[in-house]
């Protein structure tokens, strides 16, 4: 069983995907998770700290089912740097609710400045990792090249995300054009293409 804290953190997620940071309220959110607003203030200090502790637990909740790669016969790096990244496109509650919160925290983030800081640190490991699979995928390539090839795949996928969540794009075809896009960063590392002079 999952402790206080916790519960009121997947709390904090319910709320944020289904009324957004703006409409985060500390009775609303005590009466989501079951407890009293002293203990949310208990745990969490104040609102912020509150926030911050909400964007820790989504990255980490997408961590764990982004790790949860299955078994494949014919597993490689590149199926391993597919997998990981179409996880993130799953139509499951989980999913859906994780991304929806990363989203709404995301666009927040444009107006409070200590969300900012660590959104920008969470997405510059999200990078990272990526980057790490990438170089995986396709060893030849350097690390800068890695790393702008994780930059456009994380910022597409996020755009992805916000589309399908939104009903603007179905998710197969969201996973079908990541899978495009993944196919085509590795490409672009094994075969850098010569800047066009015009």
């Amino acid at each position: 069983m999952a402790d206080r804290r916790t519960e009121i953190l997947r709390a904090a997620v319910r709320v944020i995907a289904r009324r957004g940071v703006r409409g985060l309220r500390v009775g609303e959110l005590a009466a989501e998770a079951g407890v009293s607003t002293s203990l949310i203030y208990y745990h969490f200090a104040d609102r912020a700290g509150i926030l911050r502790q909400t964007l820790e637990y989504v990255n980490d909740r997408a961590d764990r089912y982004t790790a949860e790669r299955g078994v494949e016969e014919a597993r490689t790096p590149h199926t391993d740097l597919e997998r990981v990244l179409l996880l993130e496109l799953q139509d499951t509650p989980e999913v859906r609710e994780n991304s929806t919160a990363w989203g709404e925290l995301r666009a927040s983030a444009i107006f409070e400045p200590d969300l900012r800081q660590e959104l920008a640190k969470a997405t510059l490991t999200w990078v990272h990792e990526t980057a790490e699979l990438i170089s995986r995928a396709c060893p030849q390539g350097t690390a800068p090249a890695h790393a702008a090839a994780a930059e456009r795949l994380t910022s597409l996928l996020e755009g992805l995300s916000m589309r399908w969540l939104s009903g603007s794009l179905p998710i197969d075809h969201a996973r079908r054009l990541l899978k495009e896009a993944i196919a085509v960063e590795l490409d672009g590392i094994v075969e850098p293409q010569t800047p066009r002079l015009d």
